[in-house]
């Protein structure tokens, strides 16, 4: 059965804004991600754009949202970057495909594809505009279980196994490059919110999370591939030669 989920763009925003605080957390997923991606890049559920920040030395970046007030935010935040295009958009929209002539060798996608009804065809999307070969970067909330009163107040349709995201992959025309869990201290954290009913993360947390746990769990994780984790960091590569249908 399918969550029925409610959120505002006023909840998204000010979350948004919350979570600018947490400048190791977006650092440490940064440096993930980057050295995935190439120099022609979609970013799908830009936000404010703490992480669209970080990718300023790309050749292109196109940044999209749902949410109208977030790509105001945005374009305030990064100025007049010649290389960035912000746009109001949906990733499971045909809307979003017309950007394949843009030449976009990479997809990346931080915790937004679980705010997607239609994750299947989104991820189908993202594989019709990238070259083949081409990649799509995705951190995604793990394990079903954990699924709580912040996951509802966020949006969150769902979280993902990473059973349930290797077939979700292969069926959208990708092939799966990378599949772990990241944040092993989160996955606590996120369980006991979930147990207690905390409807919203504090910025007590936030900073206490930031400073003193990220810097600690990115070096351990570097070494150390737990058997579970608050998010699953995914690589996806497009087939090459595959020619993907929209349904």
């Amino acid at each position: 059965m399918e969550r029925v989920v409610q959120t505002s763009a006023e909840y998204t925003l000010r979350d948004q804004e919350l979570m600018r605080g947490a400048e190791r957390y977006f650092a440490w997923q940064a440096r993930l991600a980057k050295r995935e991606l190439g120099r022609r890049v979609v970013e799908v559920g830009c936000g404010v754009g703490n992480f669209t920040r970080h990718l300023l030395d790309r050749e292109l970046v196109v940044a999209i949202d749902v949410e109208a007030a977030c790509v105001a935010e945005l374009r305030r935040n990064v100025g007049k970057a010649p290389n960035v295009a912000a746009r109001q958009m949906d990733v499971a929209d045909a809307e979003f495909v017309e950007l394949r002539g843009q030449g976009i060798d990479s997809v990346v996608c931080l915790n937004v594809l679980e705010h997607v009804r239609d994750d299947a065809g989104a991820l189908r999307n993202m594989a019709a505009v990238l070259r083949p070969g081409g990649k799509a970067v995705l951190i995604v909330p793990a394990f079903e279980g954990l699924y709580g009163p912040i996951d509802r107040n966020l949006g969150h349709y769902r979280r993902y196994g990473k059973k349930g995201m290797r077939e979700l992959a292969r069926a959208s025309g990708f092939e799966v490059e990378k599949l772990r869990y990241m944040n092993a201290v989160g996955f606590v954290g996120w369980w006991v919110n979930a147990r207690v009913g905390r409807g919203a993360q504090s910025a007590g947390q936030i900073r206490v999370f930031d400073r003193w746990v990220v810097p600690v769990m990115e070096r351990l994780e570097g070494w150390v591939e737990f058997p579970f984790g608050q998010s699953l960091f995914v690589v996806l590569r497009r087939g090459e030669g595959k020619r993907l249908m929209r349904r």
